[in-house]
């Protein structure tokens, strides 16, 4: 339904697949004709839910916005679901059906990290893993400088063709991946709009509009007013987006692939952020020990005392029911994390996400409360 250049029995398979799924699961007590599920596509996705079940995070979601683009919480949800499914089939308790476009999206993603582990060097890891954040979108000539198996290469791909505008794109100012641009009809003409895919650094004020160059010039970004500084404490993670981005050709870029991007890159921004912030204050922190068996190492305590180890797990979803779920099928952390921190902008889920997590032993807190509290064990200042 949004992809460009599809032929249209190529699209007509594709949902025709996605009704037989529907109707499978909804069962023959409630029947939903093909029509009714195309137009419920546009529309919210707790109306494809059968009645008398419980629509948990799907009410108010939308699969497709006004400019014809797929919105980022379905984005999310999609591949979170995916992740939590693909857990309990390796667990042997449920079964499960997947598509060869979400085969190959899971294909890329467990293919970038068994790249990276598999020279077994924790330095070559952390040096691949973090240009993948550091570096999601760039000219090719610097990403082929990149310390990346050559095959991780791959997966950096033409600019997507929604976040190009006659020939330009825009980084976002937090992740550095390409926003989404759009063109909006208003009273006496249009005017561009640029946002970051994700949604969260959207409302930080990756946000901004233009006005539609009338002849081959690159646009010029003007800023969405910008919501409220955070308070000291928030301060400490928040980016920089005192600079505006600027137009950059799409010929000789290229970006990573959506789904590596978002689950690498997105949740890796406050991995490395809180890293580098506690190793500026002095402490001891580690990233992905053991190649990955979870995010970071911290050392907390005085100076001259003992020191405690905790074990963090970085997880950035949309869906803290889907988040909830997974950890409940895992039984807690796979990795041994005794800490679950979430993104200063997902803090409404800590109360659902601490008593999951309660009976797993482990302990939740967003990432700028996880950094004070090392900070006040270390007596050392956080903000």
């Amino acid at each position: 339904m949004t992809t460009p250049g599809l032929e249209p029995r190529q699209r007509l398979a594709t949902l025709m697949e996605c009704h037989g799924m529907m109707l499978a699961a909804r069962g023959p007590v409630s029947p939903l004709p093909f029509a009714e599920f195309r137009g419920a596509l546009r529309g919210d996705l707790a109306g494809l839910v059968p009645p008398g079940v419980n629509p948990l995070d799907l009410a108010g979601m939308l699969v497709v916005d006004d400019d014809g683009q797929v919105t980022e919480d379905a984005f999310d949800l999609d591949l979170e679901q995916r992740m939590l499914l693909d857990t309990v089939r390796k667990l042997d308790r449920a079964a499960g059906v997947v598509t060869d476009r979400q085969l190959r999206e899971e294909i890329d993603q467990e293919t970038a990290y068994m790249l990276l582990r598999r020279q077994g060097d924790q330095g070559v890891y952390v040096a691949g893993r973090s240009d993948l954040i550091r570096h999601p979108a760039g000219p090719v000539d610097d990403l082929c400088e990149l310390r990346l198996p050559p095959l991780i290469v791959d997966f950096y791909q033409d600019i997507p063709f929604g976040s190009v505008f006659r020939g330009w794109w825009f980084p976002c100012p937090v992740c550095a991946w390409p926003m989404r641009l759009t063109v909006r009809k208003k009273a006496g003409g249009s005017v561009g709009a640029a946002r970051c895919w994700h949604g969260a650094h959207a409302d930080m004020g990756a946000s901004y509009l233009f006005r539609l160059p009338v002849d081959a010039s690159p646009p010029e970004l003007l800023p969405e007013p910008s919501p409220p500084r955070p308070g000291p404490r928030e301060a400490v993670l928040y980016p920089d987006l005192t600079g505006v981005p600027q137009a950059v050709p799409a010929a000789g870029h290229k970006a990573l692939v959506r789904g590596i991007w978002r689950y690498t890159t997105v949740p890796g921004i406050p991995e490395l952020a809180l890293h580098d912030r506690l190793a500026e204050r002095g402490l001891t922190v580690e990233l992905w020990p053991a190649l990955d068996a979870y995010d970071l190492l911290v050392e907390a305590g005085p100076k001259r005392g003992r020191k405690e180890q905790l074990k963090v797990d970085v997880k950035d979803y949309t869906s803290a029911t889907t988040l909830a779920e997974l950890i409940h099928a895992q039984e807690g952390d796979r990795g041994g994390a005794g800490w679950l921190v979430v993104p200063d902008h997902r803090a409404g889920q800590v109360p659902l996400l601490s008593g999951v997590c309660a009976k797993y032993g482990m302990q939740v807190a967003t990432a700028s409360e996880f950094g004070e509290l090392v900070c006040e064990k270390s007596g050392v200042s956080w903000a």
